[in-house]
């Protein structure tokens, strides 16, 4: 008796299996139906009999070692891939720019090509790599993200077993402050506040709900992997990548990477196939073991200036709290996170047992005896991308970062770091090294032990396909992903979490919130030329910081101070970096005013580059400069011209900021980690009362930042102002003073 039907969506076809799980299969890509004990199954193998893996009744472990078992080992060498960046975006701009490919040897622009087709590279890597994990950036939007997905889906469903593609992507739900929102509008996918953001919320509930819509929305899109959390505790206040952690605390930081795993990794009802597991579920591939946060002096490890962290409060432990406390062990049904990054560092003499100063994906004391051993993780790990290629230059982001193991061949970086116990190599697309490496490893350690090597990634690997149903169904419905991502309901919930992530620093005399539509006074902001991630000249401008049309909603915008009744001064967080070509190291500063090293280290913590002849890394003496330095000088200006009217000053914080420079000088500061301007200005007119909380300490001069241990927590001094409240860890006004909640009672340092 048939136990199933079809339905016909085009491109593809869904069989409903009765009582069974649906799949689907494109037209286009030649395989066969199986049908047993009145089910529908594809038969991807095209053996012509039912293989285990196809058997959609069966566990996905059981499943995935049946498939592991059938591959070669050039097959399995293909899942090991993670692709570089992959920008289906048709506005090109200098990111989706470095990643453009070409169709039938032309570039987009010349080709008869629409963006959902697929590159001449993607077609290499799928077919002659055997790759199955792709990295998607830039999108032009839902439809077209959906689209592009099918496409892949349908090339490689008749390629080899069938392996589905498993798509992935960095974080993708941060908002644009001009971006405005209504409650019956929807978007092109829903807005929430940067992870900071989310820390400032204090909220594991909160945290969940946007792994919960994120997830969804995410797969409406075709992606089943998230590159997140980010859950480095952010120790040292000087980081480049501070605004994507979770803040500076263990314990917090813990339990909102335990409510974000939670929320991307589980389906629940019809969705749900085996172990919370299931067609909404999202993987989530938390980041970055051991932790990256203490990057000596602040300098990030994506450049080789930056890639040693260190631990001068021998503080190690700490760092592993959220992972091993919090994403390690989760209250879902999925467990754990199934899918790790250790970070680009050096984890700079950490490891006694081997006496080996590497990138943390060589080391076979920070993966194989802590991550596998220790901590008993047996879920994917997957490199940070491009740490088996040549770097070239000291300060270049397009770049390998093969940080440690310089001198090593390709090959041998990608024997060392399978012996170190990693299953996959991040934006690497080519097959060939990871061959190479396997037959080093025969060498050494006989086919026998290499095959078996090789199936046990392949297995972790498949694991993540199966359990999100992607081998019963890889193709998303076009119009059903334009309904769903970013609809209106999404749109209202993430809005509402970015009213709670805001942080209001000083109200004095209660000027807060101003109900009536008065004037106000907006400055321009004027920007220096700075440079981009990728070497690109950004020119000197100046820009309004808010669209006028949004702040019209609340106030009369006046173009003359002297007719304002009060005003808003929108800044950013100070921005430095800590190397310059001209100087070298040169101090990370957190102040507007160029900020010279007095005292901090003569003799850095650690150092050395093939690049470089000195293994000292100091910055003592030197001065450096805030791109944005007239930031401070607008909200001085502002000051004369404005008198005795009050000054709300709005500053967007990517890292804590010395608040010193302009503190009394503001008769209200509102914090914000990426949100719709909207937010601030519906808590500054009082539609809606602040509630975050500081997910970090504000440091009270660059002499305690310099001070301070890169790897501890919360050992600043922190800045009191002129009414004496400390900008420490959990302190937020609302309208009626200091807030001492619950969340400030479970978490605050005392």
């Amino acid at each position: 008796m048939r136990n199933w039907r079809q339905i016909d969506k085009g491109d593809y076809v869904i069989i409903i299996n009765e009582s069974g799980k649906n799949v689907a299969y494109s037209k286009n890509s030649g395989i066969k139906i199986i049908e047993q004990d009145g089910f529908a199954f594809k038969n991807l193998s095209k053996s012509g009999k039912l293989e285990k893996y196809e058997d959609w009744r069966l566990p996905a472990k059981e499943r995935a070692k049946d498939l592991a078992s059938k591959l070669s080992i050039k097959q399995i060498a293909g899942l090991m891939l993670y692709s570089g960046h992959q920008a289906v975006f048709s506005k090109k701009d200098s990111f989706s720019k470095a990643f453009d490919g070409t169709y039938n040897g032309k570039t987009f622009d010349e080709a008869d090509a629409k963006i959902t087709d697929l590159t001449d590279q993607q077609r290499r890597f799928l077919t002659d790599d055997n790759l199955r994990h792709v990295l998607v950036t830039a999108v032009d939007d839902a439809k077209t993200a959906a689209l592009w997905n099918n496409n892949l889906q349908t090339f490689v469903e008749g390629v080899g077993f069938g392996i589905p593609v498993n798509i992935s992507s960095d974080p993708r739900h941060t908002t644009s402050a001009n971006a405005e929102f209504n409650a019956g509008a929807g978007g092109d996918i829903s807005k929430w506040p940067e992870p900071l953001g989310l820390a400032a919320t204090f909220s594991s509930e909160e945290v969940s709900k946007f792994g919960f819509i994120a997830s969804k929305e995410y797969r409406a899109l075709g992606i089943s992997t998230a590159l997140s959390p980010q859950v480095d505790i952010a120790t040292d206040p000087r980081w480049m990548r501070f605004s994507g952690t979770l803040g500076e605390d263990p314990i917090l930081a813990r339990d909102l990477a335990e409510a974000y795993c939670n929320g991307f990794q589980t389906s629940v009802g019809e969705s749900e196939t085996e172990d919370g597991w299931g067609y909404e579920s999202v993987n989530a591939m938390v980041k970055h073991w051991p932790g990256g946060g203490s990057c000596e002096s602040g300098r990030d490890a994506h450049f080789a200036y930056g890639k040693y962290a260190v631990y001068p409060g021998n503080n190690f432990n700490d760092h592993l709290i959220p992972f091993t406390e919090g994403a390690f062990k989760l209250s879902g049904k999925t467990k754990k996170a199934s899918a790790v990054m250790p970070y680009y560092t050096i984890s700079y003499d950490i490891d006694k047992k081997y006496g080996e100063n590497v990138g943390n994906s060589f080391s076979k004391y920070i993966i194989k005896d802590l991550l596998r051993e220790k901590y008993d993780y047996d879920g994917v790990v997957c490199t940070d991308w491009g740490i088996t290629k040549e770097n070239h230059i000291i300060d270049g982001f397009i770049s390998g970062k093969s940080w440690g193991v310089e001198k090593l061949s390709e090959s041998e970086r990608h024997y060392k770091v399978l012996m170190a116990g990693v299953d996959q190599f991040g934006g690497n697309n080519e097959v060939l090294p990871i061959l190479e490496a396997y037959e080093m490893g025969v060498k050494e350690l006989g086919e026998k032990y290499m095959r078996e090597r090789f199936e046990k990634s392949a297995v972790r690997l498949l694991l993540n396909i199966f359990r999100t149903g992607l081998f019963e169904n890889p193709y998303v419905d076009p119009e059903e992903s334009d309904k769903l991502v970013g609809n209106a309901e999404y749109m209202k919930t993430g809005y509402e979490c970015q009213l709670k992530s805001l942080v209001m620093l000083k109200n004095k005399n209660q000027i807060l919130p101003i109900r009536e539509r008065k004037n106000v006074y907006i400055p321009k902001r004027r920007l220096k030329e700075s440079i981009d991630w990728f070497g690109n000249i950004i020119p000197e401008r100046v820009v309004e910081p808010v669209n006028k049309a949004i702040i019209e909603k609340y106030f009369n915008v006046v173009e003359k101070a002297e007719e304002a009744d009060f005003s808003i001064v929108f800044i950013e967080s100070p921005k430095t970096v800590g190397y310059s070509k001209k100087d070298g190291y040169v101090p990370i500063s957190l102040q507007y005013r160029p900020y010279k090293a007095t005292s901090s280290r003569k003799v850095s913590l650690a150092g050395g580059d093939p690049l470089e002849e000195s293994n000292n890394r100091s910055y003592f003496g030197k001065t450096n400069y805030a791109t944005n330095e007239e930031d401070l000088d607008i909200i001085l200006e502002t000051k004369n011209l404005m008198g005795q009217k009050p000054i709300v000053v709005s500053i967007n914080m990517a890292n804590p900021t010395v608040l010193s420079e302009f503190e009394e000088k503001a008769d209200a500061i509102v914090v914000d980690f990426g949100v719709q301007a909207q937010v601030i200005l519906d808590i500054i007119s009082g539609k809606h009362s602040p509630s975050g909380l500081l997910p970090f300490n504000m440091p009270k001069n660059m002499d305690t930042v310099e001070e301070q241990f890169e790897d501890v927590p919360h050992d600043m001094k922190c800045y009191k102002d002129e009414l004496g409240n400390e900008y420490s860890f959990a302190y937020g006004l609302n309208f009626n003073g200091v807030i001492n909640d619950e969340r400030v009672r479970k978490y605050k340092r005392i």
